[in-house]
């Protein structure tokens, strides 16, 4: 998957085909450049609604939609036109990230969840170590004592925790300043060989983690972060049930988690 295929600019190039096709335009603002903040509202509805996937009912779309809102005013307030990027992708990390912030203030995910996800995390990595590779889902149940009926409603159970947020505050490279993710967004052009060093690891570490995934849940991860579907629309060209495409986009993302977090932290 290349870098010019981030959430944010898949988000952002969604809106624009959205855009263009009510509005009769062939392109929206160039890089640098934004339009009228009513404008961008397709954006965040679109964010949300990519969000929602695996919420409980007690969510509502309203509220995140709102909540994406008070990103795209902050974003709208806050862009920097020479950093030159496009309004829209900067906007969709802010939105993104206002979303998941509400989230979380909601607290909606109970503590028996949460310790639940990483019991599995812990099962998955240490099956790993012992087998050599991803272990299946009648292992995976095996090694936490459950039988495989059990292990589904466990993994229905921690699909909302699989959301990660991606505006989360890291350092910069100059100083030790604590700042948000998103604003060390910097344009494709003016990438140093450092950063397009450690891009080129990251792609290669991912590549390398998803092929060890079951293939099935590497065409479910690839068809919802790359083509876009639905987990509704996966279980259509899988023809799998909506519910068991949540059971495989889990298990695929707990595993991911602990084959990355195995890397980084050697």
């Amino acid at each position: 998957m290349s870098a010019k295929n981030t959430p944010a600019q898949r988000a952002s190039r969604k809106y624009e085909k959205q855009s263009a096709a009510g509005s009769g335009a062939k392109t929206g603002p160039g890089k640098g450049e934004k339009g009228p903040l009513e404008g961008y509202l397709t954006l965040v509805k679109y964010i949300a609604g990519r969000l929602d996937v695996g919420l409980p009912r007690s969510v509502e779309m309203d509220d995140l939609i709102n909540a994406g809102v008070v990103g795209l005013i902050e974003a709208y307030h806050n862009f920097d036109s020479d950093k030159n990027v496009k309004f829209e992708t900067y906007a969709s990390l802010r939105v993104r990230g206002s979303i998941l912030d509400e989230l979380r203030g909601m607290d909606w995910v109970p503590r028996s969840t949460r310790a639940r996800s990483r019991e599995i995390e812990r099962t998955i990595s240490k099956l790993e170590s012992e087998l050599g590779r991803s272990p299946s889902e009648v292992e995976l149940a095996a090694g936490l004592g459950v039988e495989l009926s059990e292990y589904y409603t466990m993994i229905d159970d921690v699909s909302s925790t699989s959301l990660l947020s991606l505006d989360d505050v890291t350092y910069g490279e100059d100083d030790d300043k604590a700042v948000p993710l998103v604003d060390t967004l910097k344009s494709q052009e003016t990438s140093t060989a450092l950063t397009k060093l450690e891009a080129e690891e990251l792609r290669n570490l991912l590549a390398d983690s998803l092929g060890q995934l079951t293939e099935q849940e590497r065409l479910v991860v690839a068809l919802y972060y790359y083509e876009e579907l639905t987990l509704k629309e996966i279980g259509q060209v899988l023809e799998l049930s909506e519910s068991r495409v949540s059971q495989l986009h889990t298990k695929a993302v707990l595993s991911l988690r602990v084959k990355l977090r195995k890397r980084f932290m050697a």
